[in-house]
C-alpha cells in the first residue's frame, strides 16, 4: 500500500524552512531541488521518483534520494533491479527484524515531506483510487528508511528510501480493502513534533522501543478523503495538477 503519492516543492522544504536559515533554503532551491522530479502531483513508487529526504545526518538539509530502499548487501545492478519495487514499504512492525530493513532502522531512519498520498478502493471487481491529506492542508510528514548503496562494479552510489507503514485507521480501513491483504495499511505519519524522535540514534532496544511505541495509526478525524480519476489505465491523465482534484462516481454513493 502507499505506492502513491502527491509532493509539492513546498511539502518538501517545509522542514528546511523550520529551520530559519534562509541561505541554505536558497541553496536547497536552486542546487537540490532541480535534482529531484518534483512537483509530483502523483506519482508511483514503482517509477521510482526522487525526492528530498532529511535524515539523522543532515535534519534540515535534505538530501535527493529514490523511492524503493536498496540494503548496502545486494551484490550488483541485476540484483537490484529484481529487488527494488520489493522495498517501497516497510511493515513498521517488522523493520528491526527483516534483513532488508533491520540495519536502516537501526541507523538510518528518514522524514519524507508530501502533500498526500492515494489509496485504491476495491468494489465490484473494479479499484476506485482515493487522495488522502490532512483537513489542516499541511504537509504530511511519513516516517522512512534510508540507505545508501554502492556499485561494486562502478563505485556508483545509489541513495534510496522506504516509507514505514502501519495498521489502517478507520477511514482507511473503509477505502483500503485489498482483498490479498490481510487488512488496511497506511504510512507512518509522524505527529508535528515527534520529526526528532524518529531520527533520534537506536542501537539499543530500550532506543527501538522508543520507536516502536511511535508505529500506529494516525487519528482518522485530522484526514480527509475523495475520489479521484484513474491512477492507471487508458483513462490515466498522468502528473498533471488536476489529477488529485475530486471525481465522482456514482457507483460508490452507498459504498463509502
Amino acid at each position: 500500500m502507499c505506492y502513491d503519492i502527491k509532493s509539492s516543492k513546498e511539502a518538501q522544504l517545509k522542514r528546511a524552512k523550520r529551520s530559519g536559515d534562509e541561505d541554505a533554503v536558497k541553496e536547497i532551491e536552486q542546487t537540490i531541488l532541480p535534482l529531484t522530479d518534483l512537483p509530483l502531483f502523483h506519482a508511483s513508487g514503482f517509477q521510482h521518483p526522487k525526492l528530498l529526504i532529511y535524515t539523522e545526518e543532515s535534519p534540515y538539509m535534505p538530501i535527493v534520494a529514490q523511492w524503493g530502499l536498496v540494503p548496502h548487501w545486494v551484490k550488483d545492478r541485476a540484483q537490484q533491479q529484481k529487488f527494488w519495487n520489493n522495498t517501497l514499504n516497510a511493515r513498521g512492525e517488522t523493520i528491526f527484524e527483516k534483513p532488508a530493513f533491520r540495519d536502516a532502522a537501526k541507523e538510518h531512519r528518514c522524514l519524507v515531506f508530501v502533500d498526500g498520498f492515494y489509496e485504491h478502493h476495491h468494489y465490484k471487481g473494479k479499484t476506485y483510487p482515493y487522495f488522502i491529506s490532512f483537513k489542516s492542508g499541511e504537509p504530511m510528514v511519513f516516517a522512512g528508511l534510508w540507505n545508501t548503496w554502492t556499485d561494486r562494479d562502478n563505485g556508483e552510489h545509489l541513495t534510496t528510501f522506504s516509507i514505514v507503514t502501519t495498521t489502517g485507521n478507520p477511514l482507511l480501513a473503509r477505502i483500503h480493502n485489498n482483498p490479498k491483504l490481510e487488512g488496511p495499511r497506511m504510512p507512518l505519519i509522524i505527529p508535528e513534533g515527534m520529526e526528532d524522535e524518529w531520527l533520534r540514534a537506536a542501537d539499543t532496544p530500550p532506543d527501538q522501543k522508543v520507536l516502536t511505541d511511535m508505529i500506529r495509526s494516525y487519528p482518522a478525524d485530522s484526514l480527509q478523503a475523495h475520489t479521484v480519476r484513474r491512477l492507471r489505465g487508458k483513462e490515466y491523465a498522468g502528473n498533471i495538477p488536476e489529477i488529485s482534484e475530486p471525481f465522482h462516481y456514482p457507483e460508490l454513493e452507498a459504498v463509502t
